[in-house]
Order: C-alpha cells, then sequence, then structure tokens
C-alpha cells in the first residue's frame, strides 16, 4: 500500500497545532463523563435485548454543543471534541460488556460489580494502550487511504458546531417521546407492550406458530438506523425460523411421544415458544457462529494488511523535540508502566478468581490466560482499529473476532485436561477481556481520526480514554445485575442477550463437548446457503436467533428509513436521514433509560400484603396479550408513533 507519508504532512486541521484552545477542561471533563453513563447505561440495555448498540459519537457530540455553547456560551470545538470522545465510550464498554459478561451468569457464577469492573478496566486499557502505538500508522500516515466514517461524520458536525444547539432539540425531544411513551405504557400499563396472535397453519391445532411484535420506541428508532437492508435482513431470519422451521418441528413431532434432545419433553407438548427455546435459537446460534466467522474471513486481506504494515511502521521514531501538539502520544514511560500493571492485575485476576481459588492449575491457567489475551487482544486491536477505518464500526466484526477467541481458548483448554467449570469461567473471562479490548479499539479509532481532522491534542484524547473506560465501567455493571436482576437474562427472561447466550453455549459445549452439534450445524449451513446468495448472513442470523416480536417492529423502523430515502431528493438526503438518525437515537436512549429507571424502582418496591414486587409484575407478561382490543390499541398508539416519526423528519423546515 502506497504510503502516505507526503499527503500527512500537507494536512491541516480545523484548529492549527500552534492554536492553544481550551480542550481538556473540568466542564468538558465533567459532561463527558455524565453522557458516557448515560449512553453507556442505554445501550447496555439495548444491547441485552436486541444484541446491538447504536453509536454515542455523533449524539454525544450534538449533546456538547448544545449544553457547552448554548448553556455555558463558552464551549470550543476541541472541548466538544472531548465530550464525545469521553461520552462516547460509555456505548463501546457497555457493548463489550453486554455481549460476554451474562454469559458468565448463564454458566453458573454470579459476577460482582467488582469482577465486571475489574475486566473493564482491563479490557479497556489494553484496547487502548495496543491502539497508543498504532495512532500514527493508521490515523496519520493512513489519512488518505482510512475514511473512518463515524470519526469523519463526527468531525464535519463538530466543525459546524454553530447548528449543534437546534439539533440537540431532535435528541432531547426524541429522548422525552421515547421516555413518555416507555413509562405510560410499561410503567403505568396503559396498553400492552407486546401485540400478536396465534397463526393456526394445520388442521391440527397443535401446528400453529405464535406471530407479534414489541411495540416499543427503541425497536422503531433501532430499525430506522440500520436502515432497510439490514432490517430486512434480521426480519427474513425470524420468517424462516418462526412460519418456516417451528411449523416443521411442529408437524413432524405432532404425534410422537419420545423425547428429541435436546429437549426434555415431547414435541406434541411444546408450544411455539418452546421450541424456540430449545431448537430454533441452536439452530440460529449456528448461523450466528457461521455469520460471525464469514465477516472475519471477509476481512482476511484486511487482517494480513494490518498485521504487515503495523509491525513494519509500528516502531517508526521521531525526536521528541520536533513534535508538535497536534502528534503528541502519551510518553512511552508512562505507556509502559500501565501495561506492566495492566499485564500484573491480570495475573492476580484469573489466578486469584474465585471459581478457580484452591485448585491446583490456578496458576497455569492464570499465565496462559494472560498469554492468550495479550496475544489475541493484540491482533484483533490491530484489526479492529483498522477495520472500522475502512467500514465503520457498525459492520466490525467484533462477535466474529470474540468467537474465535473463545474456541481457540477453549480448545487450548480442552488440549490441557482443564474441563472443570472454573476452566469455562475462566475462558469466558478471557473471552470477556478481548472483546471489551477490541470494542473500545475500534471506538478509540474513530475518536482519535476525529480529533485528528479538528486538531485535538493526542495524548488528552488517550488520557480522556482511560477516563471513559474506569468511570462508567462501576454503573455499567451496577445496570447489568440490575437489569438481571428485575427482568431476567436469557430465553426464559424479558432481555435476550442474544451474544452472551451463544458465547455461554460455544464455551460450555467445547469444553464439556456436550454440544447439540445437529443443530449448530442446521444453523451453519443455513448461513452458507445465504452467504452463497451474496446476501451478508450475519443479520439474516440474528433474525433467526432472536424471538419474533423484536425483528417485526425493526423492520416497520428499516421501511422508514427506506421511504424517506425513496421520496428525498439525494441532495437533500443526507441532513434530512440526519435529522432521522438523531430523533431516532433520542427515541432509543429515552426508551432505554425508562426502563432503566423502573428497574431501579422495580428493586425497592413491595407490596407486603401480595409479596408481589414491581419487578414480578413487570416480568408478568405473556407474548400473547389477553385480548384483541389490547393488541388493536397497543399497536395503534406504536403506528402514530411511527407517522410521528415520519412527520418529525420530512416535515421539518430547519436543520439549524
Amino acid at each position: 500500500m502506497q504510503d502516505n507519508k507526503d499527503n500527512f504532512k500537507e494536512f491541516q486541521p480545523y484548529i492549527k497545532p500552534e492554536q492553544s484552545i481550551s480542550e481538556f477542561s473540568v466542564r468538558a471533563i465533567v459532561l463527558g463523563i455524565i453522557l458516557s453513563v448515560v449512553f453507556g447505561a442505554a445501550n447496555a440495555y439495548v444491547g441485552l435485548k436486541i444484541g446491538m448498540t447504536v453509536s454515542a459519537s455523533i449524539p454525544a457530540a450534538v449533546i456538547s454543543m448544545a449544553i457547552l455553547r448554548g448553556f455555558f456560551k463558552k464551549g470550543t470545538v476541541l472541548e466538544n471534541n472531548m465530550v464525545q470522545t469521553i461520552g462516547s465510550s460509555g456505548e463501546s464498554l457497555a457493548a463489550g460488556i453486554i455481549f460476554t459478561v451474562p454469559a458468565l451468569i448463564f454458566l453458573g457464577v454470579a459476577p460482582s460489580i467488582l469482577e465486571i469492573f475489574i475486566m473493564s478496566a482491563l479490557g479497556g486499557c489494553l484496547g487502548i494502550l495496543f491502539m497508543i502505538p498504532l495512532r500514527r500508522f493508521l490515523i496519520v500516515r493512513e489519512h488518505c487511504t482510512l475514511p473512518y466514517p463515524e470519526g469523519t461524520a463526527c468531525a464535519q458536525i463538530l466543525v459546524a458546531g454553530q447548528e449543534g444547539g437546534s439539533k440537540a432539540k431532535l435528541v432531547f425531544g426524541g429522548v422525552i417521546i421515547g421516555g413518555l411513551y416507555k413509562f405510560l405504557m410499561y410503567g403505568l400499563g396503559l396498553w400492552k407492550d407486546v401485540v400478536g396472535f396465534n397463526l393456526k397453519l394445520s388442521n391440527n391445532p397443535q401446528v400453529q406458530t405464535t406471530l407479534g411484535a414489541e411495540v416499543t420506541p427503541i425497536l422503531l428508532g433501532v430499525g430506522y438506523i440500520i436502515g432497510l437492508r439490514i432490517a430486512a435482513l434480521m426480519f427474513a431470519g425470524a420468517v424462516l425460523g418462526w412460519l418456516v422451521l417451528i411449523p416443521i418441528i411442529q408437524f413432524i413431532g405432532a404425534n410422537l411421544t419420545s423425547v428429541v434432545p435436546p429437549a426434555t419433553s415431547p414435541i406434541s407438548q411444546l408450544d411455539a415458544m418452546g421450541i424456540w427455546k430449545v431448537y430454533i435459537r441452536y439452530i440460529g446460534a449456528g448461523a450466528v457462529l457461521l455469520g460471525g466467522i464469514v465477516s472475519l474471513l471477509k476481512s482476511l486481506p484486511i487482517v494480513i494488511s494490518s498485521i504487515r504494515q503495523g509491525f513494519s511502521k509500528l516502531f517508526n521514531k521521531q525526536a521528541e523535540s520536533t513534535v508538535c501538539r497536534t502528534d503528541k502520544d502519551i510518553k512511552f514511560k508512562y505507556i509502559f508502566i500501565i501495561s506492566v500493571l495492566t499485564v500484573i492485575a491480570a495475573i492476580a485476576y484469573l489466578v486469584f478468581y474465585k471459581p478457580a481459588v484452591g485448585t491446583a492449575s490456578s496458576w497455569p491457567k492464570g499465565l496462559v490466560g494472560v498469554f492468550l489475551i495479550i496475544v489475541l487482544g493484540g491482533l484483533f486491536i490491530t484489526v479492529a482499529s483498522r477495520i472500522v477505518g475502512i467500514v465503520g464500526s457498525s459492520s466490525s466484526p467484533v462477535s466474529g473476532m470474540t468467537i474465535t477467541t473463545l474456541v481457540a481458548v477453549s480448545l487450548i483448554f480442552v488440549a490441557f485436561g482443564w474441563t472443570d467449570q472454573s476452566s469455562m469461567i475462566i475462558a469466558m473471562s478471557i473471552g470477556a477481556i478481548v472483546c471489551i479490548a477490541v470494542c473500545m479499539a475500534g471506538d478509540i479509532s474513530q475518536d482519535l481520526k476525529t480529533g485528528y481532522l479538528v486538531g485535538a491534542t493526542p495524548y488528552k484524547q488517550q488520557i480522556a480514554e482511560f477516563i471513559g473506560v474506569l468511570v462508567p465501567a462501576l454503573v455499567i455493571a451496577w445496570v447489568l445485575l440490575l437489569l438481571q436482576k428485575t427482568y431476567g437474562l436469557g430465553p426464559e427472561g424479558k432481555l435476550q442477550a442474544p451474544q452472551a447466550t451463544l458465547m455461554s453455549i460455544i464455551v460450555k459445549g467445547v469444553i464439556s463437548q456436550q454440544l447439540p452439534w445437529i443443530l449448530l450445524l442446521i444453523g451453519i449451513f443455513i448461513g452458507i446457503c445465504i452467504e452463497l446468495l451474496g446476501i451478508s448472513s450475519l443479520p439474516f442470523a440474528i433474525g433467526l436467533y432472536l424471538p419474533f416480536t423484536l425483528s417485526a417492529p425493526i423492520i416497520i423502523g428499516g421501511l422508514v428509513a427506506g421511504l424517506v430515502s425513496a421520496t428525498t431528493k439525494k441532495d437533500e438526503f443526507e441532513k434530512v436521514n440526519e435529522k432521522g438518525i438523531l430523533f431516532s437515537s433520542g427515541l432509543v436512549a429515552g426508551d432505554a433509560l425508562v426502563g432503566i429507571i423502573l428497574a431501579l424502582l422495580a428493586s425497592v418496591v413491595w407490596n407486603a400484603t401480595t409479596g408481589i414486587t414491581l419487578a414480578d409484575k413487570l416480568n408478568r407478561r405473556g407474548i400473547i396479550p389477553d385480548t384483541l382490543s389490547e393488541s388493536i390499541l397497543g399497536l395503534g398508539i406504536f403506528m402514530a408513533l411511527t407517522i410521528g416519526l415520519i412527520l418529525i423528519i420530512k416535515l421539518r423546515k430547519k436543520t439549524s
């Protein structure tokens, strides 16, 4: 690949290197921490519910400009950049945590807030430490080659900072509407959160499936943000699962009296949801496994290029005296000290982690685990940092890299004869740390690109990244345990935690050698068929893996995005679509934050007469409403929200 040394020397950021303006201010740090906690908590809820998170960089930048420029009347572009740098860290940290840490719960151990914080800190610090020496190569030297789409878009919004206050009204408006909707529906119970019905597909009463939709702002907003194509692929996966596979299994098993593993009851005694839990989710897991690995393989040329060029140019040095403000990283001696402390902390954590204490293999497992964290973490951090520079954070195959890590670690543990429960938990902990590091590396790369374009000071951004990891980690850990206690996680709860469920299945299955391989293989071959059609199998697989009630409202949001695209002139589409994304981000945040508030209330409100907590009440909701009128009411209010979204996007005259 061509060296871009001449190009990056000619580049001049928005704030010139010789200029000195407010950047690492107290107000910027405090506001960034608040937004990192808010977006981190909201994305923890979103990720546990549907298995994906919503980017926080642009909403954080918009809110920052509204507060600093609108309220304080003093905010600079570099202060706003500092706020979004810290604020977006919470979202990436939340993704790494909720994709993996709940798997520990599914494996039979309840991690404490302190333990989750330790894993978060280790993974987050690892991602930052590996990314610091890569900055000069990936961000500076490859400036003309790697666009980093989210980072570039965020820089453009920061430069056009005068528009921030007005645009923030869309975000805040979405937060208010999404939060109010959620509170009226879920808190006061004025209408049902799920609408649906049973669909008979045969004269045999046992052959029927369940169709429905969870009519919530969070899913509508996610559908719009991911767009029509991805939403349609997810919906197609749900259609295959609930309108094809479930009826086939019911038809074949209607007259069977014997039990077909992994179920513990005959198929004839299982309803549609029961079949989904014991059969379809394993098929979906196989498809997700295939999709994640394929997405990683598709990136193989980038992987090889990243490793080759990264190692060839990583150690290029410049005299410290000639380095200008916009090219100063944290000094090497500090990186070395933090790296040593991180390695020591990782060894201590894996060796003295409570399931392994007292076992003869504690030290070997810990040392092997730290070695694997450094090797696999370093590899995938380099890969992820380059991939997001080309295709953006939303297309980065984090799941594939985490799955590959877990499979590799589990196979190594089996080779050493480590097949007890503590081995499973340590393997999962290793995967969690690597996953968090990879998620953080992708976010840091985008942030450093934004900083490079606007003229930020790299070492100040890097310090801010450490703040953005350590502070929200405690809150996100607490939120995770609160949501688990209130709503329940996995197939039995209201929050599916799809990635974490898959991770636990893989680790437990590989180490104990008890995976239902036939179901996983069916899912893998379904994924292969989708790939052979020239279609990305991962979003399809996620739709197959999740309940139909989650994919249905997402496709409605996707259809709104498609309608906006089809009815908007090309030269106006970018501004119109930006309004939709900002308002939809607000809907997602408002819904999620009220959900967390209700969970907090549910943990303390208790009826002494009935012995029923608010948590019990929130969780006692079936898939099918009691009456048709309840379904019609819920669907009607949701469609009113959908029409409102269209009107806000299309009829609002001004963006600024």
